[in-house]
C-alpha cells in the first residue's frame, strides 16, 4: 500500500517534470479540490473533477507561470491525510518576473491515488509576478 507522503512525493515529482500525464495518472476519478481564492485568471476556488484540475487550474496556471511547487516538509495527518508545506517558485511567462509563494497542501488519498487537495497560498505573490517592473 502506497501511504500517503509517498503518493505526494510522486505528485511533486509529476509537477517537477511538468509531466500532465503523471499528474492525471494520480488523481483518483472522484478527485476534489479547492483553490485560493485571489488567484489570477481566476483560478481559484471548488474543484469538481480530476479533469477541471488538470485543465482548468493546473493548465491554466502553467499557460501563465513557469512554476513549481517544492515543498519543505510533509506532516501526517491520518492514515490517508498528509499536509504539505513548502513554495511555488517560478516566474511570470508574460513578465518574466520571477516569484515565490508560500503554499499549504492538505492532500487526502484513496486507494493509492490523490482523492481531495486543499491549496492554500499567498495569492499576491502570483498577482505581484504579473506586474512589469
Amino acid at each position: 500500500m502506497t501511504t500517503p507522503i509517498d503518493l505526494a512525493t510522486r505528485l511533486y515529482a509529476a509537477f517537477a517534470a511538468h509531466d500532465p500525464a503523471g499528474l492525471a495518472a494520480l488523481l483518483h476519478p472522484d478527485f476534489t479540490g479547492r483553490v485560493s481564492t485571489g488567484m489570477p485568471f481566476s483560478l481559484g476556488g471548488e474543484i469538481d473533477s480530476p479533469e477541471k484540475m488538470l485543465l482548468t487550474v493546473w493548465g491554466g496556471a502553467a499557460a501563465h507561470f513557469e512554476t513549481t511547487p517544492l515543498p519543505d516538509e510533509f506532516v501526517v495527518a491520518g492514515e490517508d491525510r498528509v499536509i504539505a508545506f513548502g513554495y511555488y517558485r517560478g516566474s511570470s511567462r508574460a513578465t518574466g518576473k520571477p516569484y515565490s509563494a508560500a503554499f499549504v497542501h492538505d492532500i487526502t488519498v484513496r486507494d493509492d491515488k490523490v482523492v481531495g487537495l486543499i491549496q492554500i497560498t499567498d495569492t499576491q505573490c502570483w498577482h505581484d509576478a504579473l506586474v512589469a517592473s
